[in-house]
C-alpha cells in the first residue's frame, strides 16, 4: 500500500507541475538552491505568507531541492526604495533578490534594465489561462509580449461604513442607503451629516466629517474611467499621453475638493481607517487588503471608547456611468540568474497560487485569489467555513463584496510607462494636498471671525478650479519631459 500511495503522489506531482518543463531543470534535493524573496507584508499578512513559505519548504521545496527565504522590507515604499537602489546598483545597496514583490511601474523599470525573467517560458498556455486575464496581462511588457509580473494576490477598493453611526444618522434624517452607490450621493450625505452632527450640540459650526478615502490617485484615475476618459494613454512604444478633460476634472473636483473644503470630508490620520477608529469620519474608501486592520471599536480623543459594527459596500460610481474599480496589489518579479534558479522560482510561485493555498492567504489578509477557479464567492465561503482559525466577519463581508465586484465591475489598472511612479505620485498629491491646504485656510478664516460659508467662498469658485487644472496639466507634462 505504501508503494501504491507513493506512486499516486508522484503522479499527482508530475501532473500539477508537469507544465513547468517536465524536467528538473538542474534542481536536486541533494544540492538545493536557496531563493531570496523580498516583500512588504506585515502583521497578519506577513504571518500568513511566512506560514506558506514554511509549508513549501517542508513539502514541494524539500522534494525538489528549493529553499525559499522570505524577508519583509517594511512598508511598500520601503520595499520600492530598496528595490530601486538595488536595480540601480547604488553604493551600499544589496544585490537584487531572486524574487521581489513589485507594482507594475517598478517591474517595468527592472525590465528596462534587462533584469527580469519572462516566466511564461516555464508555463504552458493552459497554465497561464488559469489566471484571471487582467491580472496576468498587467505584467506583460515590451514588444516581445513577455510576462514579467507574476500575479500573487490582488485587491480592489470597497466602501467601509461605521454601521452603528450610520444607523443613527439614517434613523434621524431618513437618508437612503442608495446614496452610498454614487460619488454624488456621498457628497450629499457629507453635507447632511455635517449639518445633523452640528445640530446635536449647542455650539455652532462643529459638525463632523462624513467621509474620507485612501489612495487618492485611484479616485482620479478610476473616477476618470467611470466618467469615460482614460487619464493615461499608453502608445505601442510605451510613451504616455495625458487625456485630461475639463468636464471630467470638474466632476472630480466637485465631489471631493468642495466637500473637503467645507469640512464634510476629512483626511487626518495615516489611513482613513485611523480616522474611523477615532470617530472623525464614519465612512471611507480603502483597499480590501486593509480589512485585517479594521477596528470594531471607536476610541475618542479623550480615551473613552465604544463598540461599533462595520459594513462594506461596493465602490461608488459617478451617477449614470459604467462601473469601474481599481485592480491593484503587487505581483512578483523573478530576476535573471540561471535556468535552475528561475525554474525553481516559478515552481514556488505556482505552488503559492494553487487555489486552496491562495484562497487561504486571501481570507487571512483581504487579498483576492488570482486564479479564475478560486475567484468565486462560493470558494471564499467554503474556505472560511473550513478554516482552522476564526475569520473576522468584517473580512468575510469585505471579501464577499470584492469578489462580487470582480464579476460586475470592470477592474482597471493603467499600463506601466516611463517615469510612471513619479507621475502617479503627482496625481496622488495634487488635488488632495490642495484640498487639505485650503481647508486649513478656511478654518483660519473662521477663527478670525468669518462665517464658514464666507470663508469657503474664497476657494469654491471657478477661478480656483481653473488655476488648479492648469497646474495639474502643466505638472504632468513637466514630469513626462523628465523621462
Amino acid at each position: 500500500m505504501k508503494r501504491i500511495w507513493a506512486g499516486l503522489i508522484l503522479i499527482t506531482a508530475l501532473t500539477v507541475f508537469g507544465g513547468c518543463g517536465g524536467s528538473s531543470r538542474g534542481l536536486s534535493r541533494k544540492n538545493p538552491v536557496t531563493l531570496s524573496v523580498w516583500h512588504y507584508y506585515n502583521g497578519p499578512q506577513k504571518a500568513s505568507f511566512d506560514a506558506l513559505v514554511k509549508e513549501f519548504n517542508d513539502t514541494l521545496g524539500l522534494e525538489k531541492g528549493i529553499i525559499v527565504e522570505a524577508f519583509s522590507q517594511g512598508s511598500v515604499n520601503d520595499l520600492m526604495r530598496k528595490i530601486n537602489e538595488s536595480i540601480n546598483r547604488n553604493v551600499g545597496s544589496d544585490d537584487v533578490p531572486d524574487i521581489f514583490a513589485a507594482y507594475a511601474d517598478t517591474a517595468y523599470q527592472a525590465y528596462g534594465k534587462g533584469l527580469t525573467v519572462d516566466f511564461s517560458q516555464y508555463l504552458s498556455k493552459d497554465e497561464l489561462h488559469e489566471y484571471i486575464d487582467s491580472y496576468i496581462e498587467e505584467g506583460r511588457f515590451g514588444s516581445d509580449g513577455g510576462y514579467y509580473l507574476f500575479p500573487i494576490a490582488k485587491s480592489t477598493e470597497v466602501l467601509v461604513v461605521n454601521k452603528t453611526a450610520w444607523d443613527s444618522f439614517r434613523a434621524a434624517t431618513g437618508v437612503s442607503e442608495a446614496e452610498l452607490k454614487t460619488w454624488e450621493g456621498i457628497t450629499r450625505l457629507g453635507k447632511l451629516y455635517y449639518q445633523w452632527t452640528d445640530g446635536l450640540t449647542p455650539e455652532p459650526n462643529d459638525g463632523k466629517a462624513f467621509f474620507g478615502r485612501d489612495a487618492f490617485a485611484n479616485y482620479m484615475i478610476i473616477g476618470s474611467m467611470q466618467l469615460g476618459r482614460e487619464l493615461f494613454l499608453i502608445s505601442g512604444d510605451g510613451t504616455v499621453r495625458f487625456n485630461i478633460d475639463r468636464d471630467v476634472m470638474r466632476r472630480l473636483w466637485d465631489n471631493y475638493y468642495i466637500p473637503y473644503v467645507q469640512g464634510h470630508f476629512l483626511a487626518s490620520g495615516r489611513f482613513r481607517s485611523d480616522d474611523m477608529r477615532t470617530g472623525d469620519i464614519i465612512a471611507f474608501v480603502g483597499s480590501t487588503s486593509g480589512a485585517a486592520y479594521l477596528s470594531t471599536e471607536v476610541t475618542r480623543r479623550d480615551g473613552s471608547s465604544y463598540p461599533i459594527a462595520i459594513k462594506s459596500f461596493a465602490l461608488p460610481n459617478f451617477e449614470n456611468t459604467p462601473a469601474y474599480a481599481v485592480q491593484q496589489g503587487a505581483g512578483m518579479v523573478i530576476t535573471k540568474s540561471d535556468e535552475t534558479r528561475e525554474y525553481g522560482a516559478v515552481l514556488f510561485l505556482r505552488w503559492l497560487t494553487e487555489a486552496k493555498k491562495n484562497t487561504a492567504f486571501s481570507i487571512d489578509t483581504g487579498y483576492l485569489p488570482v486564479k479564475k477557479a478560486a475567484n468565486t464567492v462560493d470558494n471564499i465561503k467554503e474556505a472560511i467555513a473550513e478554516s482552522e482559525t476564526a475569520i473576522s466577519p468584517i473580512l468575510d463581508d469585505i471579501l464577499t463584496i470584492a469578489v462580487t465586484m470582480t464579476g460586475s465591475y470592470e477592474l482597471y489598472t493603467s499600463k506601466a510607462f516611463p517615469n510612471g511612479l513619479n507621475i502617479r505620485n503627482f496625481v496622488e498629491n495634487s488635488l488632495y494636498r490642495k484640498a487639505r491646504q485650503d481647508r486649513a485656510a478656511v478654518l483660519d478664516s473662521v477663527g478670525s471671525g468669518k462665517s464658514p460659508a464666507e470663508a469657503a467662498a474664497a476657494y469654491i469658485n471657478d477661478e480656483n478650479f481653473e488655476e488648479w487644472l492648469r497646474e495639474f496639466s502643466d505638472g504632468l507634462e513637466n514630469l513626462k519631459n523628465q523621462e
